[in-house]
């Protein structure tokens, strides 16, 4: 066990993982109009009654104190999560009406972008009615509070509430508490130093990214491609010709990487030499309705250089290799043992710390698979849903992302970029040159 420091059973202290996470927040604040924050959205099939969903999610969000929390430090200088006892303040709930529909992400990127106010907010909801025929909901979360599969989970939560009414419980087993870790010190230190030595790895040769535009207070664009059932199934199909069965995640991940290979060669980047973080989800599938708070993922990460890109089955090769040699290394588990270490730290000495080791890059991009939805139910509120997907902001740098996401047998990406950093004919070439190799001809 070693030495230990006391803490209280009683507060929800931060993780290593959290604390990565409120640093991330910090840069991009610095750097960009909002803070480290993301965005699932609703379609729904119908107009919803706005005074209806404003006064049920009122209500059910007045029972989550934990919402309106901010960060504070304990007398043992670990982070924790300052839940309040009463909620103070009422939701942040936005209706708008839009006479056409072809305006609707631009809205949407609006809500994503505009930040939160004070300290204590981090949830925000935007409900579009588009010409009297269709909703959607957008809820704006802070990732320092969920990441995208807890933001789901809770509007599933939000639904269950609904449909058990008096038999559902507030209580029953979300944890609101976690325990400071401040034990077993070498266990984390040999974790840290088998992350560096990975990261020293990783760093040589500097990765290459976009040059980020000059000034600051930029917000993010975004791209929504939608599969329908039928070409959803095609490129799992692919995915599992190509990859093996399940190995979605590097199917996407390689075909992700040749076509921004593609766009970086437009910007004067010929030689492929990339780092792309992806993040993994560290609970099973048990654990998503006790964790539904906060963030539990950890990362993998791949190096790609020219070898690995002569074709799609060599870089998928190149990805199920490091897929395979990080997780039986234990890398994720020792990302998420290391980051322990750095609680200690203020943020801004650890944005400084971030960017030492790839001089200040970070990534070439950003990437994401979540999966199959943890929303599980057709409706919301009696009103069927179309699709869900996410609107994430990405740290920058990169400031670029490519974020998948699977509902109701629908494929859906999302290409997340800094405003400027990517000119409007080479998003467009990006979405054809992934929907070509994907090798699925899109139908109305």
């Amino acid at each position: 066990m070693g030495f230990v420091i006391p803490s209280s059973k009683s507060k929800r202290y931060l993780s290593g993982q959290d604390w990565v996470i409120n640093v991330l927040d910090y840069m991009m604040k610095a750097s960009t109009c909002a803070g480290n924050m993301s965005q699932v959205v609703l379609t729904l099939n119908s107009v919803i009654d706005d005074t209806s969903v404003r006064e049920c999610l009122s209500k059910f969000i007045k029972e989550f104190p934990v919402v309106y929390g901010n960060i504070a430090r304990d007398y043992n200088l670990t982070p924790y999560w300052r839940i309040p006892k009463n909620v103070k303040g009422d939701l942040n709930f936005n209706v708008y009406n839009l006479k056409n529909q072809e305006n609707v992400l631009s809205l949407l990127e609006k809500s994503i972008n505009k930040p939160f106010k004070g300290s204590n907010e981090h949830l925000a909801f935007h409900l579009i009615h588009t010409e009297g025929k269709q909703s959607f909901l957008a809820m704006t979360f802070d990732h320092c509070l969920f990441d995208a599969r807890g933001a789901e989970s809770f509007l599933n939560l939000f639904q269950q509430y609904l449909a058990e009414k008096n038999n559902f419980s507030f209580t029953k087993g979300i944890h609101l508490t976690a325990p400071a870790f401040l034990s077993q010190w070498m266990e984390k230190f040999y974790a840290g130093r088998n992350v560096n030595r990975k990261i020293i790895a990783l760093s040589k040769p500097v990765p290459e990214a976009l040059p980020l535009p000059s000034g600051k207070n930029r917000g993010f664009k975004f791209k929504l491609v939608s599969f329908n059932l039928k070409e959803t199934e095609e490129i799992y199909n692919n995915a599992y010709s190509e990859a093996g069965y399940l190995m979605e995640m590097p199917y996407l991940l390689s075909v992700t990487i040749q076509s921004a290979h593609e766009l970086f060669k437009k910007k004067g980047i010929t030689e492929p030499n990339y780092l792309i973080p992806v993040n993994i989800d560290m609970r099973n599938s048990d654990d998503i309705g006790q964790e539904l708070f906060f963030n539990h993922v950890s990362y993998l990460f791949f190096k790609i250089n020219k070898d690995a890109m002569v074709s799609l089955k060599g870089l998928i090769r190149s990805i199920q290799q490091q897929m395979y040699e990080q997780i039986k290394s234990g890398l994720p588990d020792d990302i998420s043992k290391a980051s322990l270490l750095t609680r200690i730290a203020p943020l801004h000495v650890l944005e400084k710390i971030f960017r030492l080791p790839f001089k200040g890059k970070i990534a070439s991009f950003c990437f994401s698979h979540l999966g199959k939805s943890s929303y599980l139910f057709p409706e919301f509120m009696g009103i069927g849903i179309k699709n869900i997907f996410h609107m994430p902001r990405v740290p920058v740098p990169p400031g670029l992302g490519f974020f998948f996401n699977y509902f109701n047998g629908q494929l859906n990406l999302v290409i997340s970029y800094l405003e400027e950093l990517i000119k409007d004919d080479e998003i467009l070439m990006l979405e054809t040159d992934i929907k070509e190799r994907l090798r699925v001809c899109q139908t109305q």
